[in-house]
């Protein structure tokens, strides 16, 4: 249980700046609110979070 616990940890370091690294601080921000959201079950907060990350992604395309 512990390495399980610790390569979900190692995992979500590496996600959290690599986003970091490509999207800057308004990625994020913007993971930080999906995140937030979904662990406390509010769909408005992941939304604006989901969203965020979204025209990022997408910016470069529009």
């Amino acid at each position: 249980m512990p390495a399980l616990a610790l390569l979900a940890a190692i995992f979500v370091v590496g996600i959290e700046q690599t986003v970091q690294w490509k999207y800057g601080a308004a990625g994020v921000v913007g993971l930080l609110l999906l995140t937030i959201g979904i662990k406390a079950k509010s769909p408005a907060v992941s939304s604006i979070g989901a969203v965020m990350l979204a025209l990022l992604v997408a910016g470069p395309a529009l």
